[in-house]
């Protein structure tokens, strides 16, 4: 897909020349953080080194004291304490955290994870009941809750005390749950909003082992904290949330654990993704570790991803792992078929969004191909399952569109919807989608007409460099602004005029190409561009990311091709 190049403007020569010196980093490093909205000396070091230090007071989010205490009242009396999630990824680390916390303070709960294709996402009624006669006193809910209602109503009615923690956008109604954490409700003081559902369930025990310990209520073992962060590094950058502020902090060091940590059920799936003894990146996590972990939830049990992150049993963990893996294969066989069968439909081509319903697609894995049409087409998708009467769908947003606020607007036409800006789902009566369609379409077309830039995916430039400027300094400095994902972007550079030495053709549809610019030759590689190979003349602008190859401990750089234009 063609895309827009937009060079980011030059920042001040002052500016940058004082970031350069007080930080020690090269004037590009500078322009970078600048690019990134980063205008503060104190704000660039702690980006650029940042420390769990950092980490507001959990005790800003509202309700979060009165949860607290009603946890800690709930541990001294020994009362069944539930935890109830979701089946993706989100969900079932913040699951996996508080079992963990919670045992590790010999305390037992329970925990429970709704039936994708039966029950749908969230609470239930029917769950309710279910552990109103197991005698639950109170249920700590993770990554739902927020909009509800009805179960919520059903739990006070029955007795059972709930504590909601959620990030999905507050919808304007309080749910009169015994307590609310959720950065955005109104009258929170919480300064970042974006936390993904194990964010929020991390500040839980952030503030719950506080008061523990405040109170004298832990025993001489003290559950070290920064070990949970694995956990919330996988949630975190699986939900798509940005990876700014707070979850920035949180992925740095997570991504640290999951290289290095001992817990054993991730140790098990870096080996069966092929990722034992690598330094982890976001993107191992993102396209590697997380999609195992969510084909639990998509076309299998979601029971084995918690399974396997609370383990402490080697062979359990390994047996898992390899079970998850097999899952993870049959998801994407059936997320082929599916995505194979949309793209012979001629709505997508003129329609400037993607709604399309269909009883022949599994629930669990419409997600997924939503987010590659979005790649492909570049416009707001939405997927539906159909089951009779009743619809669940999946949409993926684009860059300029916010798709909670699209789906706020076809509220009339929905039965329930949720999620935030990147991402939501939503349940649907069939009779409804051609209206609900014709609505979504004409919101989309309308914010075009408003801001036509977000008809076209755009293509971020950095800065204009020189091949000659790419060093091992530049490279451990562009490192240094990890972990890269929604809301920071690993860095885009540009070169011009460079001359395209040798091309080939790798794989089914890449290109290895060698360029030479200001007498330097590099490798670059353009994954999934065989198309262009017939448009690439002999002088060339490229876009492109660095990056240093060490196969067979050769040291070299090279670039991923991320767009080419003819000179």
């Amino acid at each position: 897909m063609r895309r827009k190049w937009l060079f980011l403007p030059k920042k001040n020569d002052e500016t940058v020349e004082k970031f350069s010196k007080e930080l020690n980093v090269s004037k590009i490093t500078a322009s970078i953080l600048l690019n990134r909205e980063i205008l503060k000396l104190e704000e660039a070091y702690q980006f650029l080194y940042p420390s769990l230090s950092n980490i507001p007071s959990p005790f800003l989010l509202k309700d979060m004291k009165k949860a607290v205490e009603r946890i800690i009242d709930a541990i001294k009396n020994n009362e069944k304490i539930l935890i109830y999630g979701d089946y993706d990824v989100d969900g079932i680390t913040s699951v996996a955290l508080l079992v963990n916390f919670f045992n590790e303070i010999d305390f037992k709960t329970f925990y429970y994870i709704p039936k994708r294709i039966e029950e749908g996402y969230g609470l239930n009624n029917e769950a309710i009941k279910k552990f109103y006669k197991k005698g639950i006193d109170l249920i700590i809910t993770v990554d739902c809750g927020v909009s509800d209602f009805e179960p919520i109503i059903l739990a006070n009615q029955l007795g059972i005390d709930l504590i909601v923690t959620d990030h999905h956008q507050w919808p304007g109604k309080r749910v009169e749950s015994f307590a609310l954490i959720n950065p955005n409700q109104d009258g929170d003081l919480y300064p970042f909003k974006e936390l993904s559902g194990v964010g929020v369930a991390f500040n839980l025990v952030i503030a719950l082992r506080a008061s523990l310990r405040e109170k004298g209520l832990l025993s001489k073992k003290h559950p070290n904290l920064k070990r949970y962060l694995d956990l919330v590094a996988m949630g975190t950058i699986a939900d798509m949330v940005p990876l700014t502020g707070v979850n920035r902090i949180f992925c740095k060091f997570g991504l640290e654990e999951i290289t290095n940590g001992d817990r054993l059920g991730i140790k098990m799936l870096k080996r069966v993704s092929g990722l034992d003894g690598y330094e982890i990146k976001s993107g191992d996590v993102g396209f590697r570790l997380a999609p195992r972990v969510n084909a639990s939830g998509r076309v299998g049990d979601p029971y084995l991803g918690v399974k396997l992150l609370i383990s402490y049993n080697e062979e359990e963990t390994k047996n898992i792992a390899i079970q998850l893996n097999e899952e993870n294969e049959k998801r994407k066989k059936i997320e082929e078929r599916i995505f194979k069968e949309i793209l012979k439909s001629p709505d997508i081509i003129e329609s400037p969004a993607i709604v399309l319903s269909s009883s022949d697609w599994h629930p669990g894995v419409i997600g997924i191909v939503a987010s590659r049409l979005v790649e492909l087409f570049y416009k707001p998708t939405i997927l539906i399952s159909l089951k009779e009467d009743k619809g669940k769908g999946s949409g993926r947003g684009i860059e300029g569109f916010d798709l909670y606020k699209g789906l706020k607007h076809c509220e009339e036409y929905l039965e329930k919807f949720g999620g935030h800006k990147h991402a939501a789902g939503i349940n649907i009566r069939k009779e409804k989608i051609e209206l609900f369609k014709k609505r979504f379409i004409e919101i989309v077309e309308n914010e075009i007409i408003k801001n036509k830039d977000i008809k076209m995916p755009l293509l971020k430039i950095d800065a204009q460099i020189k091949f000659n400027e790419l060093n091992d300094n530049l490279l451990h400095e562009i490192e240094l602004l990890s972990p890269f994902g929604i809301g920071n972007p690993r860095p885009i550079f540009c070169a011009k005029e460079v001359k395209v030495i040798e091309k080939q053709i790798v794989g089914e549809d890449s290109l290895r190409l060698r360029l030479l610019g200001d007498s330097r030759i590099l490798t670059g590689f353009a994954f999934q561009m065989k198309p262009l190979e017939e448009k690439i003349k002999e002088t060339i602008d490229v876009a492109f990311q660095p990056r240093i190859n060490n196969f067979n401990n050769i040291k070299k750089i090279e670039i991923d091709i991320k767009d080419i234009l003819v000179s």
